[in-house]
């Protein structure tokens, strides 16, 4: 086991579970603070408080007290996932004492320190849930700008939007209403619509679609300006990957031609200013409609600045994969989304858009169901149809998803063309794929054909949960390149920085070089003789030398969080130990869906039973219909 690192003004219930590894020193160090702050000695409380800064830092919006026994040890992938310590035999304070002395702290209902009251506790129908007050904050102006929101709805004209449906979208399909025009009706009658959906479901064709709807329905309307578009994304891979996606569909749609930025961008985020963001709840966005993607990965905090810089009459729609893995900040906020509790305000337009098509015919079991029929009232629409991969994966990626571990078991043991299973021990099949994807992007990249060499390069990707340990990134990457070497797909001498065929990764952005963090991308040498660096760009490879990266690694393998938004023909995907909380139901599915042809997963039977039953826990009050504003 290595060494913990400890709080040394920790003492008594703090020290021991700092010891232990459910707190971390930060949390110590925060608790102790805000009890000096607040004038605050009472171990219940600055114990509750060191759990809820926990629970932020795990990714939750607020801590569950009726739930603090189940908190773990700290599974900090730096370190031996062991700390010889089982949580179960540790001494948790009584959750009866523990409310009661919050309730009557003045950490939460303010003291003689002054009106600071950095806790809130809020009274839930499970159980008392426990804020840091800025997340509270936060919550409750999404909570209440969508509220806002969904009063009331755009005015449009139901005959005009039928037309240009009928225009856009194929007739539906024999086997049910067709979802994706269901999701552009939702966002010509919605302010705010949520559209959700998996891997090759057509979410990008779909937003394609809502924004030329959009832009006909303001070009018939009399003495309007034309419709000011926003597209963003939380990350830049993910920007560059939507305004690809747009663009190619663009002249078809006759859209204008757009531009994504990250939502940082897009707010204006300032360096060193008192304000973060140039546009505000005083400074509002300039746009009639702004289109986020990867919807899954925007924080709590970062949702929370975007709505309120929405104007009110600003359409927002936010697409994305719930079933995801969320954001690395805290929250969940298109999950919680699109299981909360919805706003259902009449919307006679809709129905007459639509017509009987949103009722679903007799005996079709691809129907919107009353529930779903309940959330498009609130502007919630899953997309169900997928395009990209279907067969064994789609059944694998569904029972995952629907925690069955039975079903997902067998169907990796049946194996066959689309699926395969093995112990970490067998690397045959692993090995030949790593050295048939090398060969094949070297010998691209040795005859300068970029594309060729982009698409071999996304023939095999090795995905991994940990970054470090026996079965992280680091320790198969490091393996992969030598498997590659080996082959000839490797560097001529240990002394050179760039090679044809070299795969790499970037880790930061360049907005202006049009490079962004979690682009992958192959050296590849041009007839001159130089060398240049390819990354996928839409239906053209995009060609920058070597030195414009502002930081890029070489890469074999990555985390399964950095394969988010992409696709290879065949994954193999390294599982840990079935004790690693890093392994959830949301990671495995999002590994399996980035495979178009073929899953490979590398593990334990008891691994892949404990991530599918090991769900990511993100406690908030959003998807809560007992808690408002």
């Amino acid at each position: 086991m290595t060494s913990i690192q400890i709080a040394q003004r920790g003492t008594g219930l703090l020290r021991e579970f700092n010891e232990a590894g459910v707190l971390s020193a930060a949390d110590v160090h925060v608790a102790l603070r805000l009890g000096r702050l607040g004038r605050e000695s009472e171990e219940a409380v600055l114990f509750a408080a060191a759990l809820a800064v926990r629970a932020v830092r795990s990714g939750s919006v607020c801590l569950e007290l009726r739930r603090m026994r189940e908190i773990g040890i700290d599974a900090d992938e730096t370190r031996d996932l062991a700390t010889g310590i089982d949580p179960a035999t540790l001494p948790w304070p009584d959750f009866d004492a523990v409310v009661a002395a919050l309730r009557r702290s003045p950490l939460v209902c303010g003291g003689q320190a002054g009106p600071l009251r950095p806790l809130r506790l809020v009274e839930a129908q499970d159980g008392p849930l426990l804020y840091l007050d800025r997340y509270y904050q936060q919550e409750q102006t999404i909570r209440r700008v969508l509220t806002e929101r969904s009063a009331h709805h755009p005015a449009v004209d139901p005959e005009l939007i039928r037309r240009e449906l009928d225009r856009l979208f194929d007739t539906p399909p024999a086997a049910g209403p067709d979802r994706q025009r269901v999701a552009a009706a939702l966002a010509a009658t919605h302010w705010t619509t949520v559209v959700a959906g998996g891997p090759g479901t057509g979410k990008t064709h779909t937003i394609a679609r809502i924004l030329a709807l959009l832009e006909a329905h303001r070009r018939a309307t009399p003495k309007l300006p034309a419709l000011r578009i926003a597209l963003a994304a939380p990350t830049g891979k993910a920007a560059a990957r939507l305004q690809e996606a747009v663009r190619e569909q663009a002249a078809a749609l006759d859209l204008p031609e757009l531009t994504a930025a990250t939502l940082h961008r897009l707010l204006g985020w300032q360096r060193g200013r008192g304000t973060r963001f140039r546009y505000h709840e005083f400074n509002r966005l300039p746009f009639d409609v702004i289109v986020v993607d990867e919807t899954s990965m925007v924080s709590l905090t970062m949702m929370s600045s975007l709505l309120a810089a929405l104007r009110p009459d600003t359409r927002l729609v936010l697409v994305g994969d719930p079933d995801q893995l969320a954001s690395v900040d805290a929250g969940a906020v298109l999950a919680d989304l699109v299981l909360g509790p919805v706003a259902t305000v009449p919307n006679p337009l809709l129905d007459r858009i639509l017509g009987p098509e949103s009722e679903g015919a007799q005996g079709d079991t691809e129907s919107l169901s009353p529930l779903e029929r309940k959330r498009l009232r609130g502007g919630i629409v899953r997309l169900t149809r997928g395009r990209r991969f279907g067969g064994r994966i789609a059944d694998l990626a569904v029972a995952v998803r629907a925690g069955n571990a039975d079903a997902a078991l067998d169907l990796l043991r049946e194996g066959g063309s689309e699926l395969s299973f093995g112990p970490p021990e067998d690397t045959v099949a692993v090995r030949a794929d790593v050295v048939r994807a090398a060969r094949a992007t070297t010998e691209a990249a040795l005859a300068g054909d970029a594309a060729a060499a982009l698409a071999a390069l996304e023939s095999h990707r090795l995905l991994c949960a940990h970054r470090q340990g026996p079965f992280g990134v680091e320790r198969w990457d490091r393996t992969a390149a030598d498997w590659a070497a080996a082959s000839g797909a490797g560097p001529e001498s240990h002394h050179v920085p760039w090679y044809p065929g070299q795969p790499l990764l970037v880790t930061a952005n360049d907005h202006e070089a049009r490079i962004y963090n979690g682009d992958t991308g192959v050296i590849v040498r041009m007839p001159d003789g130089s060398l240049r660096a390819a990354l996928q760009r839409g239906s053209a490879p995009y060609l920058v030398h070597p030195t414009q990266f502002p930081s890029v690694v070489t890469v074999f393998a990555m985390t399964i969080h950095r394969s988010q938004g992409s696709q290879y023909d065949t994954v193999s995907i390294v599982l840990p130990e079935p004790e690693s909380t890093l392994l959830t139901r949301e990671l495995l599915y999002t590994a399996i869906t980035r495979a178009r042809r073929h899953v490979r997963v590398i593990g334990a039977e008891d691994a892949i039973r404990a991530g599918i039953d090991r769900r990511v826990l993100r406690a908030s009050g959003l998807s809560r219909p007992d808690i408002t504003p």
